[in-house]
């Protein structure tokens, strides 16, 4: 596919072009930060008859910080727990109003393997709150919103809290397939010379760990490493995707700086201080991020460190509700879930592609062009990845021989795009990201005045299901969000 694609290039904008267009685009951001929040225009509410509509009340996250630095010595529930109750504090919504409460995680902790459970009966909810945890790599708090979409059509429920969490400070790390095996089979040794047996035959080897999996399982093959080839086959250069990084950083800082980043919660870390603010937010220069060495591919490779997200800890709330509860109760919400697709594609050389084919599907359902979309909000795992995202909705070639579609959905304008930043700045974990696209989406269309928001996160080793032949498992969501008056 990396040929085919290549070929693909002489249809799409010239890559020479996009550092000029890129930095202008980016310096005309700044003035929207500024901006106080307008009036959106009027337009059609897309309501469907006889469905409920789903509202958001109110979106937290905790700080999102670099591995390995303040919440190094919590747990994934400790996380948790402080964004439940950060969402609480932020609603004063009755602990008791809630139906159900649904998590997404991707490294479980093994002790908490329901980290949504133990979370919930820590922030204080009831023991009869029913509450589970789901997983679908990158895009497993999207997975805990829809699912809570769901129960509330479904008439299950009526208040519904979703969210994610990673700590990637702690991963779990195994023994060795060997060493696990001699360990559960002494367990069941009955006499001393049975156990002793079974030490002897103990090798140096058995002591090698096992670290949690990098590689997708099925082709083996790093995301960072499928970014890299994903970037060559659009021709996406070393110097844009820095460039683009550079503009995550840029935006981030000047949205936290003027008090954009409304769902930040502070979080007062048991023996250590209150943390208010994200810390990977660190703008550079392209002199100094073109100094790193490829992170994947090397020595040849254009993913590096600067142009990555990196690893975080986080966690992240939203309170879900039928709009009939949010109004009985008082609540003004911030926006409609309208709708929201899943797909899967080929895990070699599609596997970050998602938000290309997802998007016209979505856009599609609601009967929208991406000229009605206000803002988009899209999941930032590399600049390569959003590059070659934006190069391929751009092309005629691609729609027609890749998605079977007469023509381009087309790029979104920069202008729209990202503009407090996104997961390259503000950082990643795994399980937490979606909450905050859909919340920031929700905050952005109130400031910018704007009505529709489109939501869009990639994700390794999501749904497996057959298409076309091949096995996918490289999944992607995309939401609709609908601005409330």
């Amino acid at each position: 596919m990396t040929s085919m694609l290549s070929h693909a290039i002489r249809n799409l904008p010239a890559s020479s072009a996009w550092a000029p267009r890129l930095l202008a685009r980016s310096l005309s951001c700044s003035s929207q930060l500024q901006a106080a929040a307008v009036q959106p225009k009027s337009k059609k509410t897309l309501a469907k008859s006889g469905v409920k509509n789903i509202v958001v009340v109110e979106g937290v996250r905790i700080p999102f910080l670099q591995s390995g630095t303040t919440y190094a010595d919590l747990m994934p529930h400790d996380l948790a727990r402080a964004a439940l109750q950060g969402l609480l504090n932020r609603t004063s919504v009755p602990r008791d109003v809630v139906d159900y409460i649904v998590y997404g995680t991707v490294i479980q902790e093994v002790k908490t393997s329901n980290v949504a459970r133990e979370a919930a009966l820590g922030a204080g909810f009831s023991d009869k709150t029913p509450a589970h945890t789901v997983t679908m790599a990158c895009i497993s708090s999207n997975q805990a919103m829809t699912t809570g979409v769901g129960m509330i059509a479904a008439g299950q429920c009526d208040v519904v809290v979703a969210g994610g969490v990673e700590l990637m400070s702690d991963v779990p790390i195994r023994h060795s397939r060997k060493m696990r095996k001699t360990m559960l089979t002494l367990n069941r040794a009955k006499t001393l010379g049975q156990k002793l047996s079974l030490i002897s035959k103990i090798r140096p080897d058995y002591f090698a760990p096992e670290l949690p999996a990098v590689a997708e399982f099925s082709t083996s093959e790093t995301m960072g490493h499928s970014a890299d080839r994903l970037a060559a086959a659009f021709a996406v250069s070393r110097l844009e995707q820095d460039e683009y990084a550079l503009r995550s950083h840029t935006l981030a800082k000047k949205a936290q700086d003027g008090g954009l980043l409304l769902d930040v919660v502070p979080f007062k870390v048991p023996g250590k201080e209150t943390v208010t603010k994200d810390n990977g937010i660190r703008p550079s220069s392209i002199e100094q991020m073109g100094k790193l060495k490829p992170a994947f591919v090397k020595p040849f490779g254009t993913v590096t460190a600067a142009n990555s997200s990196f690893l975080t800890d986080g966690a992240s709330a939203i309170l879900l509700m039928s709009e009939e509860k949010a109004l009985a109760m008082g609540y003004k919400p911030k926006a409609y879930l309208r709708d929201f697709v899943y797909v899967s594609q080929d895990p070699k050389d599609q596997l970050l592609l998602g938000p290309t084919y997802a998007t016209p599907k979505v856009l599609e359902k609601a009967g929208l062009t991406m000229a009605d979309i206000d803002v988009f909000e899209f999941h930032e795992a590399f600049a390569g990845q959003i590059l070659a995202n934006l190069k391929a909705m751009d092309s005629d070639w691609f729609a027609q021989n890749y998605m079977g579609r007469k023509s381009k959905v087309g790029a979104p304008p920069l202008e729209k795009f990202n503009t407090w930043g996104g997961s390259l700045s503000l950082g990643h974990p795994f399980g937490a990201t979606g909450c905050r696209l859909v919340i920031t989406a929700a905050h952005r269309l109130k400031k910018e005045g704007g009505q529709y928001g489109l939501v869009a996160a990639c994700a390794a080793g999501g749904q497996v299901r057959v298409l076309r032949r091949s096995l996918c498992r490289g999944a992607v969501i995309a939401f609709l969000l609908l601005l409330v008056l």
